[in-house]
């Protein structure tokens, strides 16, 4: 059915009794999605005050077994063009339901082919895994844990027992491998700290690009390896000074470990620039040569997100309170240049978002927040648009083209869109004419991955 037909059909679909559950639950999700469309676009028109209350979420809980039965016969006779035309995508009327059976998405990443890699189960999940999708097919990978990309897209990351390996593509020849840090690295004098007693566990993996070092993030600190060096840039000496001596004083008893959390960090696309960041310290921005250039205090509460605009020009840094959160700009240009790094002023780029993934395209940065939003801002702070998928967003990767955006969430969506389509199905919540190609569903206790 053509999206003309569909909509004219979902229309005239609206008038005729509610005789089974699917046309009870298709009505009342295109007219609230309709209804919210209406509302998003009058609070942008004339003002959020002005705008009124949201419209209330439709009353489907009735409806969720119907839902869940209904998508595994789907996905039994693989019928999925009529299981989105009778029961739409939603958020709300599901989240008991994910309450117990959603799983987090933490990773995603396109191949240059056009398929996905994504990492299903948070980081610190015994059972988590890796899975290539293709098409209609998810194929498990057990020999591959927690990986990532360059910001140039030519080399991965992985880690295994014997360190990080880095190699030239996702099946290309190594090389690198970083040996992990041992805990002992960049310590102030004075101090005896034990090495870790495993491993750290990465919340990201990000290469240089040359392939010859990598950026690891973690609950353990942030590290910057390579074959032969690894280099602490967080915690900082001066934190880390400071947390031995309060353990000192505090628990005199204890080893002296530390960790950081809301850990970040990012690398820019030719590789001049690291951006890290944690709950408890400043934005701070690192040469190639790991020299500390730039420390900027958070707008909000503590420093969340980083991320380089398209052509390196704008580091964009983002801090959170709770749910909400606002995003500083830089101009790079300046550091490139040597300026003094008092003479480099933040602007606000976004304000009411807490960042959890982005990316960047042409002039516009693309971020997915803690409330199931992927909205999209230019280098200059202006508004470009916005779409409602629903929990907070995992990770979020575009195509090698730039027409495609994958967006993971932790409710274990994982959403494909085909950017600037023109057109978006009538129950997408969103005004960017991005058209949904694929929802997979990776819930807890189903049999296999489903499609929505």
């Amino acid at each position: 059915m053509s999206m003309m037909g569909f909509a004219s059909w979902a229309a005239s679909a609206t008038m005729a009794p509610m005789s089974s559950p699917h046309i009870e639950w298709r009505d009342k999700i295109l007219a609230h999605a309709a209804r919210t469309n209406e509302f998003v676009a009058c609070g942008l028109s004339i003002g959020w005050e002005k705008a009124g209350p949201a419209p209330p979420e439709p009353d489907l809980a009735h409806l969720v077994p119907n839902f869940i039965e209904a998508l595994r016969e789907s996905n039994r006779r693989g019928t999925f063009d009529s299981l989105r035309e009778d029961w739409p995508p939603t958020h709300a009327p599901v989240i008991p339901w994910l309450e117990k059976h959603g799983r987090s998405i933490p990773l995603v990443r396109f191949l240059d082919d056009g398929s996905l890699i994504a990492r299903i189960g948070s980081h610190y999940e015994e059972s988590a895994k890796t899975v290539h999708i293709r098409g209609d097919t998810v194929l498990d990978l057990p020999t591959v844990g927690t990986f990532g990309r360059s910001p140039d897209r030519k080399y991965f990351a992985f880690a295994r027992a014997s360190g990080i390996e880095i190699r030239e593509g996702w099946t290309g020849r190594r090389t690198a491998l970083c040996p992990w840090p041992r805990g002992t690295e960049d310590v102030p004098n004075g101090f005896d700290v034990s090495p870790f007693a495993q491993h750290p566990t990465p919340t990201r993996l990000v290469p240089f690009p040359g392939g010859r070092r990598v950026l690891l993030v973690s609950g353990d600190g942030i590290f910057v390896l390579g074959p032969n060096s690894v280099r602490r840039l967080l915690p900082t000496l001066e934190q880390l000074r400071e947390h031995y001596l309060w353990l000192r004083e505090q628990h005199p008893a204890d080893p002296l470990t530390c960790s950081i959390d809301m850990e970040h960090g990012a690398v820019s696309n030719d590789g001049t620039f690291i951006a890290v960041g944690e709950q408890s310290s400043s934005h701070l921005v690192f040469d190639s040569d790991l020299r500390l250039v730039l420390q900027v205090p958070p707008a909000s509460e503590y420093p969340h997100h980083a991320v380089f605009s398209a052509d390196d020009a704008i580091l964009a840094m983002n801090s959170c309170h709770f749910y909400n959160g606002s995003t500083l700009g830089i101009a790079t240009t300046g550091l490139r240049n040597g300026v003094d790094a008092s003479d480099v002023e933040p602007f606000q780029l976004e304000d009411g978002a807490r960042v959890y993934a982005a990316v960047a395209r042409n002039d516009e940065f693309i971020i997915g927040d803690a409330s199931g939003y992927v909205r999209a801002f230019d280098t200059t702070s202006k508004y470009r648009w916005q779409q409602f998928i629903g929990s907070s967003v995992g990770d979020i990767d575009l195509s090698a083209d730039g027409r495609r955006l994958a967006v993971s969430t932790y409710a274990g969506f994982l959403s494909i869109f085909h950017l600037d389509a023109g057109q978006q199905h009538p129950y997408q919540i969103g005004n960017g004419n991005h058209l949904e190609e694929r929802r997979w569903v990776f819930w807890k206790g189903e049999r296999m991955p489903l499609i929505w």
